[in-house]
């Protein structure tokens, strides 16, 4: 709450109030005494329900103010039951927190565009989120047969709305050529860790990244126009992972997931197959390990000159 930029609003008498707030602290926010930015449009109050809509610039040059800027935001909200009289209350437990893309990155094309296309999809299906803040989940998919190669040009994150909340990111990985399950009827479901990758044969199936979305990327992307990413035919990948992050710091129980994602495919290849480059420290306790309590730590991390020979 410290620093926040606040918007209070209510309804009285059938009249909406709204009021420019900012906290400095874990303290009452006070009423913003520069400039008002924070400007009501509408507010209805029905049935023990108050919706409230309204509206800010995204820079306001205001030194009580935030920025909105590109990328995600992390939003605060709260909610008491009377109202202010003469000032707000304290709102208690009745909080929370969401971190959401108020502006994006890019102008993502409508999914219209790709109507009519093929497309294949990486879902869970009906996937129990363990309440837990914490939960990587790691499923395989076969790859989609096509009998020539094809190129895929876009795809889309399907993220159910119901769980907007703690679906932090996902990430789809290409599994080694090698790789061979004794039954694609049955392919591995399990939590990403190493002994289960051991124990059911999907070692080789998180090391090159075919696609990664996380909260604040656009839903929709789409590839270059001289470029796709190759699926079917003789295209060595026929394997996929499918590895979602649930940040369930709530301990939501009873909550189930079928997120994804759908690739749409065009008739005809482009120019150039499109592939992913990954380069940094490993995420784990030896290539990664910020010790407690440091403000600021540096990593270095160094590639051999052969990986950019041609």
């Amino acid at each position: 709450m410290k620093s926040a930029d606040i918007g209070v609003g209510w309804i009285a008498d059938g009249k909406m109030y709204f009021q420019d707030r900012f906290a400095f602290g874990f303290t009452t926010p006070i009423i913003d005494n520069t400039t008002t930015d924070w400007f009501a449009l509408n507010g209805k109050e029905e049935n023990g329900w108050t919706a409230l809509q309204f509206k800010r610039k995204l820079e306001t040059c205001d030194s009580m103010d935030v920025p909105i800027k590109f990328g995600t935001s992390t939003l605060i909200y709260a909610y008491g039951l009377e109202d202010p009289n003469p000032d707000i209350s304290y709102h208690e437990k009745r909080r929370g927190s969401r971190t959401l893309p108020l502006l994006g990155y890019a102008n993502p094309p409508d999914e219209s565009k790709f109507y009519g296309l093929e497309t294949y999809e990486f879902k869970f299906n009906n996937f129990l989120v363990p309440a837990s803040d914490t939960t990587y989940h790691c499923k395989v998919f076969k790859a989609p047969v096509f009998k020539e190669k094809r190129h895929a040009i876009a795809h889309k994150m399907l993220i159910e709305e119901k769980n907007r909340d703690i679906v932090h990111h996902l990430l789809v990985y290409e599994c080694d050529p090698s790789t061979v399950f004794p039954d694609d009827n049955n392919l591995p479901d399990n939590a990403c860790d190493y002994d289960n990758a051991l124990n059911d044969g999907s070692e080789l199936c998180r090391t090159n990244i075919a696609t990664i979305w996380a909260v604040g990327g656009d839903l929709i992307e789409e590839f270059p126009e001289e470029a796709g990413y190759p699926v079917g035919g003789d295209f060595s990948v026929k394997y996929y992972v499918l590895e979602m992050h649930y940040n369930n710091d709530l301990l939501i129980s009873g909550r189930r997931d079928n997120s994804g994602i759908r690739f749409y495919v065009s008739p005809t290849l482009r120019l150039h197959d499109m592939g992913y480059l990954t380069f940094g420290s490993t995420s784990n306790a030896l290539g990664l390990a910020i010790p407690p309590r440091t403000d600021r730590f540096n990593v270095d991390s160094y590639c051999p000159a052969k990986v950019t020979q041609v």
